[in-house]
């Protein structure tokens, strides 16, 4: 049911829940008018909208690191008969759930969950989302494991901030410990650290290259079937790499190490 408001009401609303990173047309009211990439992601989604399928009748989709809930809204209006956004930060939540009850998706479920924590939803879906997450993450590779391993039942629509090159090169399945010559070539995927600040924000982790997103994407256990924008990628879900450790146990030579987690889903 779409609620009815001004728009002065609908304005004022959206000020109180600011700061925003989505850029949602609320009617008729923009609630990043001033977003320094303009139109966002309504920009981003026409690029690669075509790509998805029109019809989503009867499938559910998650939607993690949903944000304002934008691509929630998306798939939604696709048909979808489930959609469920998560992401770890409240505050975005709240304007998901008042953009979605603006805009007449009130059945959209948003629930705060991390995305090392998606294997408690107990369920997979037909489609995931996971855009605008990957770098913001201090464990990107387990991330993507945990979703390939609990939730995706079928297609992940994935974009990750890229830097570097933009081509990927083949890898062969080994290499003897004197060869070196490759990592120096711009085009072997590379994980770039940011270990204070990218952009003014503190939760930029990573910026891989575009050879390492798909060889990370390969690893976890997904095929890329699609590649329709610089940074998105349609994948299904595929046999694991064979030489990829699985996600728990890890191998004894594989350790995570991981600790805890340290950054918020964008």
């Amino acid at each position: 049911m779409t609620v009815t408001m001004s728009p002065d009401e609908i304005r004022s609303r959206a000020a109180a829940l600011g700061p925003w990173f989505h850029n949602i047309n609320l009617n008729g009211v923009q609630t990043a008018p001033e977003h320094f990439l303009g139109d966002y992601p309504n920009i981003k989604w026409k690029s690669f909208a075509s790509a998805i399928p029109a019809d989503l009748s009867g499938k559910t989709v998650l939607d993690i690191g949903c944000n304002a809930g934008f691509y929630s809204m998306e798939m939604k209006r696709r048909g979808a008969a489930r959609v469920l956004g998560v992401d770890f930060d409240e505050d975005y939540l709240r304007q998901a759930r008042f953009a979605a009850e603006v805009l007449g998706f009130s059945e959209i479920e948003f629930r705060q969950l991390s995305v090392y924590d998606v294997g408690a939803l107990g369920e997979k879906f037909d489609v995931v989302i996971f855009m605008g997450v990957l770098y913001h993450l201090r464990h990107p590779l387990l991330a993507l494991d945990l979703i390939r391993e609990h939730v995706c039942g079928d297609l992940m629509v994935f974009q990750s901030m890229q830097r570097g090159a933009e081509q990927a090169e083949p890898v062969e399945p080994d290499y003897p410990f004197t060869e070196t010559a490759m990592f120096d070539r711009p085009t072997w995927p590379k994980m770039h650290f940011i270990e204070h600040r990218y952009s003014q924000d503190p939760t930029n982790w990573w910026a891989p290259n575009a050879a390492c997103v798909e060889a990370m994407l390969r690893s976890s256990g997904f095929s890329i079937v699609e590649h329709p924008e610089q940074e998105v990628y349609l994948c299904r879900v595929a046999d694991k790499n064979p030489d990829a450790a699985p996600v728990y146990p890890a191998r004894p030579d594989r350790a995570s190490g991981v600790t805890g987690t340290n950054g918020r889903p964008a």
